[in-house]
């Protein structure tokens, strides 16, 4: 009863909202207690934020958002510094840092053309002199993007508008082609001036048709030639009779504008914003009898600079290439280049924000013109039913597409790969329902060519799917694999599963891993990877020195000083000798599994443990080769089960320079004999060549290598001053260094080639030596995986060589990326 006198009448609630509802319904809100605050946005930061989200909504029409916007500034421009400030700096940063919207903005500008011209011309102006700086610093892409916002409104500008810089450029190109067929400067800007036309004819329908042609037929000179070091960064290098399935991307989109250009230059991806509907017509007319202006002058040094980032050809490079029903723009179809060329570089400059990023993939419909994509989230299979003459593209697989082409990039891509696992990552938690199947059918795809793949590609797959899975449950679909378990660990699919495998029980644990799999795959991870530490070997009495490696354990645990150990490395010398075994690689195998095993509880225990033994261990490493080998063939056999540990405790044996890099190469590609070990990397010879973690472990020792000799060559003097004195004590010279540096990585090449040669030849003695069928499929296996080592290491030899080159012409070393 009291919560009815409440509602009714007690207190005057009922009355009270009452009056309230009768306030509202007449407007009246004198009586309603303070007035709501509305916060005033500056117009400046209302253009701003209007500017910034352009074409972000699927929701509004593109050339009502152009019309709205450009009238805004056009109204407040002469009236308002801060906007005028705001929007001259905003536009140019714009169409670099965010070319998506690129169209959209020139959509601005046309509109503003029509209503206040001057402030055209002011963008121009600002526009040419950020074109030039980046010309200036050598940032080919930024330069590509300002030019692509020019071309946009190409109407705007008097005679022949950009086609002079395009010309220009192409001058600068064929110098340099005439100089060196090697060159890369002159193939990027041949690649500026292909993806900049296309938007000069989608801005200016009917128009410059001659002049595109002309310009044309010049870059066909340098687009059509294949570039020499492209055979060297193709992910599928053709082998036997099969070919290769990717083209240079740079012929691709010559081919491609000479198509578009027969059809009349259709570009029906690209968005025309400015383009107003039929019923518009006053709004068309002042489109059509806009003002133009001058082209503010843009000058292209005689001596174009290389910039801050390797160039190097490209290569096409797609993960939907065999789908029976088309889910990306077909190579065929210009859209394919300009569509992946946008979100390339919105990719790539927006490195420093992955969720940003996984937002551009998801809406990149909104970007392009009506019609271009099936609506997000269509199943594949629905894909069919689409009536003809519409597109079937989907916009998720475009996307993942993309990601893809950078993930495997050769011979790098320009960011560290974990960002592009990190954008898929991040989109798939924004649109599970759209990208999860489109990642499903890129892993299928690639998991069927992965026989046949680069090499480094391959083990950049393993580690994405890796990767990707441990931000999901370690969830996928292994029965559809379950076949290729009983397939040799030499075969590319065998190798790739243990791979995976490995690579998520470093990530988590063997158990859980183990609970996510098929009863097919249980075999596949033994009881040994769910031990929290390796057994140590010499607590079995049969075992050759066990005696001596449980007091030399002992006397390691109880942090004893050498003179205590030395006592018993003797006895086990003594008694190697008895046994005609090497006395130096019996010892080391023992002292080494001790130093191992007690600081197996975690990578902090055993590095405190080589730190404290490292005096023993560096004579060691300096007395042979044999001994070498033999502290690698101890951690590898210590750590079998789980070789990423391993792998860690190499590299940082490199660091303290107890190993060597040949030290490592001759251990994982030469079978020389030792006695405590089988002597190579693997049960038998040439088995270490389909171990991702061998793969691993050379190829980290190979970019140390190379990344030392680049440090000298940029900074000779700094790297003098750090490195060890000579042998008599005088500071090493840097001159001196640098020669020594770069001898060391070509003999350690040389090294690497003469024993990847020899099993790839089959010259091999450990191959020759069999005669039965079994051993030839496995011998021709080996041979497969060594040619496949041979190209990626070619590659990395051939990258040095030119990065050595390019540094011997450049004075300013600090400029050269590392």
């Amino acid at each position: 009863m009291a919560d009815y006198d409440r509602r009714r009448g007690g207190g005057g609630g009922y009355n009270r909202n009452k009056r309230r509802f009768r306030d509202d319904d007449e407007g009246d809100s004198d009586r309603r207690g303070p007035r709501r605050r509305y916060d005033y946005q500056p117009l400046h930061l209302k253009a701003r934020k209007q500017l910034l989200s352009l074409a972000e909504s699927p929701l509004q029409r593109g050339h009502e958002e152009v019309q709205a916007l450009a009238q805004l500034v056009a109204d407040n421009y002469a009236d308002s510094e801060d906007l005028k400030i705001t929007f001259l700096d905003l536009v140019p940063r714009l169409a670099i840092e965010q070319p998506l919207k690129t169209p959209f903005v020139a959509g601005v500008l046309h509109i503003l053309n029509t209503i206040e011209p001057d402030i055209v011309g002011d963008v121009l102006t600002r526009i040419a002199t950020r074109t030039e700086e980046k010309i200036d610093a050598g940032e080919w892409r930024d330069v590509k993007c300002c030019l692509k916002l020019l071309a946009s409104i190409q109407p705007c500008l008097k005679d022949d508008g950009v086609f002079p810089i395009l010309e220009e450029l192409f001058n600068r190109a064929g110098e340099l082609q005439a100089t060196s067929s090697d060159d890369t400067i002159g193939t990027e800007l041949v690649k500026i001036i292909l993806l900049t036309i296309p938007y000069i004819m989608a801005s200016s329908p009917g128009q410059f048709h001659q002049q595109a042609s002309d310009l044309m037929e010049k870059t066909d000179i340098i687009a059509s030639e294949p570039h020499n070091l492209l055979a060297l960064i193709d992910p599928y290098p053709p082998a036997g009779s099969e070919g290769s399935l990717s083209v240079s991307a740079l012929g691709l989109i010559q081919k491609q504008l000479q198509a578009e250009a027969s059809n009349g230059w259709p570009l029906a991806c690209l968005p025309k914003p400015w383009v107003m509907p039929q019923e518009e017509t006053e709004q068309r007319e002042k489109l059509e009898n806009a003002p133009k202006h001058d082209l503010p002058s843009i000058s292209i040094p005689e001596t174009v600079p290389n910039g801050p980032r390797p160039l190097f050809p490209e290569v096409y490079f797609s993960v939907y290439a065999d789908e029976d029903v088309e889910s990306v723009p077909p190579m065929s179809d210009i859209a394919s280049s300009l569509i992946r060329d946008s979100l390339l570089d919105t990719i790539n400059i927006l490195d420093f924000n992955r969720n940003v990023t996984a937002r551009y993939l998801i809406d990149i419909d909104c970007y392009f013109a009506d019609g271009t994509f099936v609506k997000r989230a269509t199943p594949f299979d629905r894909l069919r039913d689409v009536e003809p003459g519409r597109s079937t593209w989907k916009p998720e697989d475009v996307a993942v597409d993309t990601v893809f082409c950078q993930l495997f990039q050769l011979p790098a891509p320009e960011h560290k790969l974990v960002y592009y696992h990190s954008a898929l990552t991040e989109a798939c938690k924004i649109a599970p329902a759209a990208i999860a199947p489109s990642l499903g059918r890129a892993i299928r795809y690639l998991y069927r060519n992965t026989y046949r793949m680069d090499l480094e590609l391959s083990y950049r797959f393993i580690d994405w799917f890796s990767h990707h899975l441990s931000n999901f449950g370690f969830t996928w679909k292994w029965t559809e694999w379950v076949d290729d378990v009983q397939l040799p660990e030499l075969h590319p699919c065998k190798a790739f599963i243990l791979g995976a495998l490995d690579k998520e029980i470093r990530l988590s644990f063997a158990q859980r891993i183990k609970g996510t799999l098929p009863p097919q795959y249980q075999s596949l991870i033994g009881p040994e990877k769910e031990k929290e530490s390796p057994d140590f070997k010499f607590r079995d009495d049969k075992t050759p020195f066990a005696v001596e490696g449980r007091e030399i354990a002992t006397l390691l645990k109880k942090k004893a000083p050498d003179e205590e150990i030395e006592p018993v490395i003797e006895r086990i010398h003594t008694q190697a000798l008895e046994h005609n075994l090497n006395p130096l690689v019996a010892s080391t195998d023992v002292f080494v599994t001790c130093v191992c095993f007690i600081g197996s509880k975690s990578l902090s225990h055993v590095l405190a443990c080589i730190e404290r033994t490292k005096d023993r261990l560096l004579n060691i490493g300096a007395a042979s080769e044999l001994a070498r080998a033999q502290i690698i063939s101890a951690v590898a056999a210590f750590w079998r089960h789980h070789p990423g540990i391993g792998v860690s405790i190499v590299e940082k044996l490199l660091n303290y320079s107890i190993l060597t890099p040949q030290s490592v190469v001759h251990w994982a590609l030469t079978a020389t004999s030792t006695v405590s070990q089988s002597g190579f990397a693997g049960s038998l010879p040439g088995d270490a060549l389909a171990a991702p973690h061998i793969f691993e472990i050379v190829f980290a020792t190979v970019l140390k290598v190379t990344g030392r000799v680049r440090q000298v060559v940029i900074n000779p003097s700094s790297a003098a001053d750090a490195a060890p004195p000579s042998a008599d004590g005088a500071p090493m010279d840097p001159e001196q260094l640098r020669t020594s540096e770069i001898a060391a990585m070509r003999d350690l090449f040389r090294v690497m080639n003469d024993a990847l040669v020899s099993w790839a030849s089959a010259t091999k003695d450990e191959m020759m030596e069999t005669g039965d069928s079994v051993s030839e499929d496995r011998d021709g296996l080996v041979q497969k995986w060594a040619a496949r080592w041979l190209r990626v290491f070619q590659r990395r030899s051939a990258i040095e060589e030119s990065w050595l080159l390019e540094a011997d012409k450049h004075e300013n070393l600090g400029e050269m990326t590392t």
